[in-house]
């Protein structure tokens, strides 16, 4: 009696044991098959340059597993089509919202465009262009030298050249042909866009302008205007 018992016990528990294990089988290939769902997203077609105003010939869509999709994808092309790019776009890369604007270079609610006077410049990096993010650095004869603003980049409305032609995204050129990998060509942007800036217009809080004339109207600071890298997408 007392094996019949144990045998009736251990088929029960076999049962159940095998019931689960088929059970949880049955979940991982449901898992596994919406994994595998496909989801449709907008990418760029080839390498897009920050600063760059979106054309829907520029774009294609792409489908993307679902378990890769993130709500932040945009999956519309009336969703970027006319936007600008904040940062470059490399190629066949979803398009996450927050990488494109519509207007990204006009100032925000509290900013205003203020145009930097050539008195209050020491020095600009060569090859900044509109839309860029820049480090602004008080450069002072006291030894009081620091970086302001330090919170935050600046966004760069416009910039002119010393011969007066506004500096924008440089067009297509015998260099960008020349490089592939969308690294390479964030890099040969930069050395199309080099050249002696003359103007410089910054979107600034009224109170980051006020501390910028109070620092530079005595004439004993001046400011240094440095690119930054956040500027640039750069993917390992």
């Amino acid at each position: 009696m007392l094996n019949r018992r144990r045998s009736l016990l251990i088929s029960v528990v076999s049962a159940v044991l095998a019931a689960a294990l088929v059970y949880g089988v049955y979940v991982l290939q449901v898992n596994q098959v919406e994994l595998q769902m496909t989801i449709r997203v907008v990418v760029p077609k080839d390498f897009i340059r920050a600063g760059v105003l979106v054309r829907e010939d520029m774009l294609e869509f792409r489908m993307v597993q679902k378990g890769s999709y993130t709500l932040s994808m945009l999956t519309k092309m009336d969703e970027v089509v006319g936007q600008e790019t904040l940062i470059p776009l490399g190629k066949q890369e979803p398009i996450l919202r927050w990488k494109v604007n519509r207007y990204h270079l006009l100032p925000n609610e509290r900013q205003a465009t203020f145009q930097v006077p050539k008195e209050y410049l020491l020095s600009v990096s060569n090859g900044i262009r509109a839309g860029d993010r820049v480090r602004v650095y008080l450069s002072a004869a006291d030894g009081s030298s620091r970086r302001l603003f330090e919170e935050q980049e600046i966004t760069v409305a416009s910039v002119k050249s010393s011969a007066n032609v506004e500096v924008d995204n440089p067009k297509n050129s015998n260099l960008l042909s020349k490089v592939e990998g969308d690294k390479e060509k964030m890099y040969a942007s930069r050395l199309e866009a080099n050249g002696a800036i003359d103007q410089i217009n910054l979107n600034l809080a009224e109170s980051e302008w006020l501390e910028i004339d109070q620092l530079c109207s005595s004439k004993k600071a001046k400011l240094v205007i440095a690119f930054s890298s956040t500027s640039i997408l750069a993917e390992d």
